[in-house]
């Protein structure tokens, strides 16, 4: 027995007319998603994937905040760089008049001239290590941060900063410089001991800055050479006196032969000329002085370069050595500053690298690909009008219409 299946008019036109919003209401959302580029316009569309887009925005976010601290750090580590460069060019200049101080054919007028100079180029280095960056912050100001981190006091400048430097963000790089270790950290002397001769001291004998002939032998102390001339023969001796508490002299009376180097435990001094009965020479231990206290003390050399040759030529060289220690500071926190510029490079080519993984982690999760969106696009109109067509048919399946 065969069944007929009756379906209402009605029904079917619902039925039609749900299909028909149905697809265009598809039609509608695709043709908004391909306008706008995007797959995910709201995290209903598909939560999973607007989440990681989220994430991803969130880290490309901070990879450009840090690109913009980083580059803000490179500026300051630059303009450190560059007054690092123009300090040392201005201590190469005092270097070069500090010679000249040193010349035999020079008379006390001429050494004023120079001292004038000498005395510009002082106080333009203290100018470069007062230096600010553009935020008006001292570049040198290291661990601390007074307005003028350092404090001209002559002889010599005075600073109240910390060893070290900060670092203004994850990457390690510093927002400062440390000015403690390009100023005020020259080591005295030959950076083992110093020499120096008693301002009692009569004769004409001067001594070098002295060597070190065996590390392992320097055990710290101070010591003395004290001389003494017969007053028969006029024969000149001297004797080693150690500030340690040992039996002295810990060198017994030797005969003195000017330019013959005199050792004592690893330390080699050479003294020149003829000293008088009584002078002496100490030698003491490095300690450490800052660049301005040596600019300072060449100066006082040269300006009181007629108390004698013997006293200038022992501070000219002194302080050459002192100057050479202090410009070997200055440089190598150029070096420094120059090192962390290249690792600003690398650290920025690192931020874009992420930055534009996190981009195409982002495009991967939210973006449409626009060939295939435009061709289900094209599938959804032919669609539509394929229903919209196939209605207009279905309308004319009216009993009144076979009636009229």
């Amino acid at each position: 027995m065969s069944s007929i299946a009756r379906i209402g008019t009605a029904n079917m036109y619902d039925s039609t007319i749900s299909n028909l919003g149905s697809r265009q209401s598809g039609l509608m959302d695709l043709m908004e998603k391909t306008t706008a580029g995007k797959r995910v316009l709201r995290a209903s569309d598909d939560p999973v994937a607007a989440a990681q887009a989220e994430r991803a925005r969130t880290r490309i976010s901070r990879s450009e905040n840090d690109q913009r601290v980083l580059a803000a750090q490179r500026d300051v580590i630059a303009q450190g760089e560059s007054v690092l460069g123009t300090a040392h060019g201005a201590l190469q200049d005092f270097r070069e008049l500090l010679v000249q101080a040193g010349n035999g054919s020079y008379n006390q007028e001429a050494r004023d001239a120079l001292v004038q100079q000498m005395n510009s180029l002082r106080n333009q280095v203290l100018d470069y290590a007062n230096a600010k960056d553009s935020n008006g912050l001292p570049i040198f100001r290291g661990l601390g941060s007074p307005a003028t981190p350092i404090q001209n006091t002559p002889p010599g400048a005075t600073g109240q900063l910390q060893p070290g430097q900060n670092t203004g963000s994850d990457n390690g790089l510093p927002i400062a410089l440390d000015g403690h270790a390009a100023w005020l950290n020259v080591p005295t002397g030959n950076g083992v001991f110093a020499v120096s001769s008693a301002a009692t001291n009569s004769g004409a004998a001067w001594a070098d800055i002295g060597t070190v002939t065996n590390p392992g032998l320097v055990t710290g102390d101070s010591y003395t050479i004290q001389f003494s001339k017969d007053p028969v023969t006029g024969a000149v001796s001297y004797v080693i006196n150690s500030s340690a508490a040992v039996p002295n002299p810990v060198v017994p009376a030797q005969p003195y032969t000017a330019g013959q180097p005199i050792t004592i435990n690893g330390q080699q001094v050479t003294i020149q000329g003829a000293p008088a009965n009584g002078d002496s020479f100490s030698m003491t231990p490095s300690t450490r002085t800052d660049l301005f206290r040596v600019l300072d003390d060449a100066i006082a050399a040269v300006k009181a370069g007629t108390k004698g040759s013997t006293a200038l030529s022992q501070s000219l060289g002194r302080s050459l050595s002192e100057l050479d220690a202090g410009m070997s500071r200055v440089q190598a926190m150029r070096s420094y500053a120059g090192d962390q510029l290249n690792r600003a490079d690398r650290l920025e080519s690192d931020m874009k690298g992420q930055a534009l993984t996190q981009e195409g982690a982002r495009s991967r999760a939210e973006d449409i690909d626009m060939v295939t969106a435009i061709s289900d696009m094209e599938n959804q109109k032919v669609g539509l009008q394929a229903a919209l067509q196939s209605y207009a048919q279905i309308q004319k399946l009216s009993l009144f219409n076979y009636i009229g």
